[in-house]
């Protein structure tokens, strides 16, 4: 009798236990169903208005434009630093330049961070990264897979279209082309009585523009045989699209519109209506907890970024109050001291260059060499103000100081008290030195290169303690 009751009780909480199991898994699987797959498309360097459908009639976008047709198109999408790596790496952490450690080109970000790798991973997507890397180490951006960029800088489509038609668990595929980025080719295709002049453009017609041209044909066509993949292998109603470019080449790296608004564009079937367009301002740091929301992601506390899923569903509320940017003249090309940041709202917009030729003699310490660094840095722009305060509505192309127009005193203080209150949170190593220097991964500040001329009686002149104390 009692053997009897054992085997209905082991019996009972068998069947208790496996209908258990199997509601779980329908649930997981129901779950699973809910979440999109993710396909983002990363441009190199290209300006927001060239394309065609943010103005320019003679580029050829036209893959774009089509995402454009089927999704949503942002009119005030940013990065927080007009330069790749910098801003590739708010991207796939969700947070601004200095507080992911990323604040310089070539530079990675602090190795204790959760990026979108181990985020995304942990809700059982596979994350893949296909074209440019440009982002380290590779604890923090542990991809499922990498498919590296050809030896021809294109895209390796042949391991793309592999992956999207094996795959069988949820994706997040980064595709990050190296196009349009220089080197910009000789080209039959386009002369310099193709370019459109935007707005912003010089007088003269750069030698680069038609290459810069041909180079945005071609990532078109790459981008429209990655489109044919995801349609081919039927990921296109369960997928979120997303294109963007980095930056703009116009304003790489400085704190200029065209170099930190972005184009943006979002298709992601029976969510968004197509052929819209938000105006909402939004920034890179952003995406990272709009894919963990949509992925049912647990979005952690201490990223800078927020979800804006809700304007991809078509609401018109603001998301964030004011959007920040950062750059520096370091560990680039012809580097400077020169750190500037930037903060703006809807309309406004405030930017404060820390070592500009009004206030570089504040910042002098007792070390000579870093000294004359900072003099020339500051001396290299002569014409760039302390502060600069622009109304964007009336002028979006920066063209009109206003810092010093008593009409627009309470601005500007607002302003202020919003990017110190930033800086802080950000612990931004400039607060404490304006004329900090950083270490380089490749362009020192006291090495002659072919595009660095140093003094001589500078030349070599930097010590290790003369360096601000960074993560790397």
């Amino acid at each position: 009798m009692i053997l009897k009751r054992s085997a209905y009780f082991i019996i009972f909480f068998s069947v208790l236990l496996l209908t258990s199991l199997l509601e779980k898994s329908e649930y997981s699987q129901k779950a699973n169903s809910l979440r999109p797959n993710i396909i983002f498309y990363l441009a190199d360097d290209q300006d927001r208005l060239d394309y065609g459908s943010y103005g320019n009639p003679n580029v050829e976008t036209s893959n774009v434009d089509l995402l454009v047709k089927q999704g949503i198109k942002f009119e005030n999408f940013y990065t927080g630093q007009a330069i790749c790596a910098p801003s590739r790496s708010q991207i796939f952490t969700g947070m601004y330049p200095v507080k992911n450690g990323c604040m310089a080109n070539h530079i990675g970000v602090k190795p204790n961070i959760k990026s979108i790798t181990s985020l995304l991973k942990e809700s059982g997507y596979e994350v893949v990264l296909a074209g440019k890397s440009h982002v380290k180490p590779n604890k923090v951006f542990n991809w499922t897979h990498y498919f590296p960029k050809l030896e021809n800088r294109f895209l390796p489509l042949a391991k793309i279209d592999d992956y999207l038609k094996n795959v069988k668990k949820p994706f997040c595929l980064i595709i990050a082309s190296d196009y349009p980025h220089g080197p910009f080719p000789k080209t039959l295709n386009y002369t310099k009585k193709d370019i459109y002049k935007l707005p912003y453009d010089p007088s003269y017609m750069g030698n680069h523009k038609p290459g810069y041209y041909q180079n945005i044909k071609d990532d078109n066509d790459q981008l429209g045989e990655v489109l044919n993949m995801v349609d081919n292998y039927g990921h296109n109603e369960n997928s979120m699209f997303i294109y963007a470019s980095d930056h703009g080449l116009s304003g790489k790296w400085g704190l200029s519109e065209q170099g930190l608004q972005v184009p943006f564009v979002v298709r992601w079937p029976g969510k968004i209506k197509p052929n819209s367009t938000s105006n909402t301002l939004l920034t890179l740091v952003d995406v990272l907890p709009t894919l963990l929301e949509v992925s049912k992601t647990k979005i952690p506390k201490d990223i800078d970024g927020k979800s804006f899923v809700k304007t991809l569903l078509g609401s018109d509320e603001e998301i964030n109050e004011y959007v920040f940017g950062v750059a520096t003249k370091q560990n680039i090309r012809e580097c400077k001291i020169f750190p500037s940041r930037m903060v703006r709202e809807k309309r406004f917009k405030l930017i404060r260059n820390f070592n500009s030729i009004e206030v570089f003699d504040s910042n002098l310490g007792d070390n000579p060499f870093v000294n004359s660094f900072a003099k020339i840095g500051a001396e290299s722009f002569p014409n760039i103000p302390y502060e600069e305060l622009y109304d964007l509505e009336k002028d979006p192309y920066q063209k009109i100081n206003l810092i010093n127009d008593n009409k627009y005193k309470n601005i500007r203080n607002r302003l202020s008290i919003a990017l110190e209150n930033w800086m802080l949170a950000q612990e931004d190593f400039i607060l404490e030195n304006p004329i900090s220097v950083i270490k380089p991964t490749l362009h020192p500040l006291d090495k002659s290169s072919k595009w660095n001329t140093v003094p001589d009686d500078l030349l070599g002149k930097l010590k290790d303690d003369d360096y601000v104390k960074l993560h790397y």
